[in-house]
């Protein structure tokens, strides 16, 4: 049961994370409601992380296990500066960035490593740093279609990624 939740449970995850994302920037979810988010996220992550180390010590899965303990940690940053208050933007930022581009670093790995579908994680790769990018300019400019565009970009990438390490591997 636990091996199936951790193989197929990103795939759904993923994507619902990133429309959350997008739904708090466009202010239809409050930021108390994204605090219970980034608790959920932390919990799951740390859960995964734990559950999945037996069976992630080597080769592009070690990787992952690697990036998800760094995640874990993030996220447990973002809840932080959304429980303080009043919210703390750089403890938000890091998670914020560190999930845009994190995912970068094991799309650039996997993408070595495999035989097929090599593409899909260059274009994840592309869709994380170019989402990232596109998320701060628009952001400092106070461009708000930019940075939920960013998102959704970023949402894509990764969705398109999982999917196919759950399916394809």
């Amino acid at each position: 049961m636990f091996r199936g939740a951790r193989e197929f449970g990103p795939p759904v995850l993923v994507p619902l994370a990133w429309a959350f994302m997008m739904a708090a920037h466009l202010e239809v979810v409050t930021e108390h409601t994204l605090f219970v988010a980034h608790v959920v996220m932390a919990v799951l992550l740390i859960g995964f992380a734990v559950t999945g180390y037996t069976d992630m010590r080597e080769g592009v899965l070690q990787t992952w296990w690697r990036l998800i303990a760094i995640g874990s940690i993030i996220t447990v940053c973002g809840a932080v500066g959304l429980w303080l208050e009043p919210s703390n933007a750089p403890l938000v930022a890091v998670a914020l960035l560190g999930w845009m581009v994190l995912p970068a670093v094991g799309f650039v790995d996997t993408g070595r490593r495999v035989n097929d579908g090599g593409w899909i994680y260059a274009a994840g790769t592309a869709s994380c740093l170019f989402g990232a990018a596109l998320y701060f300019v628009g952001h400092f400019w106070g461009l708000q279609p930019a940075t939920v565009g960013a998102l959704a970009l970023v949402g894509l990438g990764q969705t398109a990624g999982i999917f196919d390490a759950a399916i394809r591997y």
